[in-house]
């Protein structure tokens, strides 16, 4: 079918064969799968997918022509929903545990991987996802403590996910070629992780930090806490430490204490 990609959906899609198989065997689909594609764009990954004979397989297009193209194409054999990603309602998939695959817009691409991190219910509703991001992105998704690279992104990924980067992969393998390096990173939601009273401390708090990443965590204390001295000795802490020293664990124990006062 002919495709006219569309700059402003951020639409470039993947057409080496061998890299498109090689993602298909990391989701080690089965017959009792059910599958979740995000963007489907010309189908490629698509027919991929379809080979392993999946249980059920849903995938999402927010852009109205590609939707219809596919439908025509696909038939009955996939559940198309025509729907921007960022409205979707997952608790729609609640009775599942899917796999999800998906060459993000890198425009949302974060945005759309705090939302699924934001879920009560994540590890319930997704078993694994197997994503594309710009590459400076996934550096961050999965970079150690002590690099350049950790951040924000970091922490709250490392909080409901387990993630590691499977490989770069160069623009010429894209139509059309995007200005930026890709690279597929392999998530699995934690069954056990720190339990807070409101998820959206954990970002409050490390976006504090975070603002000024380069100065030492006695400011962002300070500013967080009545009686930072305290919350310093009580975890342990290195006052002269930066953001990007302390390990995500705590950050946790910081948000615990937050949440206490």
């Amino acid at each position: 079918m002919k495709i006219v990609p569309k700059k402003s959906l951020g639409q470039n899609f993947l057409t080496n064969q061998e890299i498109i198989k090689s993602i298909v065997e990391l989701g080690k689909i089965n017959s009792k799968s059910v599958v979740i594609e995000i963007g489907p764009g010309t189908g490629n990954l698509t027919k991929e997918i379809l080979k392993k004979k999946p249980h059920k397989f849903f995938a999402i297009e927010k852009d109205q022509n590609l939707f219809i193209k596919l439908n025509e194409k696909f038939k009955s054999e996939i559940n198309f929903i025509n729907q921007d990603v960022l409205e979707i309602n997952w608790q729609y998939f609640s009775d599942y545990e899917c796999i999800v695959f998906g060459n993000l817009p890198y425009n949302i691409s974060a945005k759309i991987l705090i939302d699924w991190i934001r879920l009560n219910n994540l590890n319930k509703i997704f078993k694994k996802f197997i994503l594309m991001f710009q590459k400076e992105v996934a550096d961050r998704l999965v970079a150690d403590v002590n690099s350049k690279k950790y951040g924000r992104l970091t922490i709250l990924t490392k909080w409901k996910m387990d993630s590691k980067k499977i490989m770069d992969i160069d623009p010429n393998n894209f139509f059309p070629k995007p200005k930026v390096k890709s690279s597929l990173v392999y998530f699995e939601p934690k069954d056990n992780f720190f339990k807070f009273e409101k998820s959206k401390n954990l970002e409050n708090v490390t976006n504090v930090f975070f603002q000024n990443k380069r100065k030492m965590i006695k400011k962002p204390l300070k500013l967080l806490f009545k009686n930072s001295s305290k919350i310093i000795q009580k975890l342990g802490l290195d006052e002269k430490s930066r953001p990007q020293n302390l390990n995500p664990m705590v950050f946790f124990k910081i948000v615990r204490e937050y949440e206490k006062q």
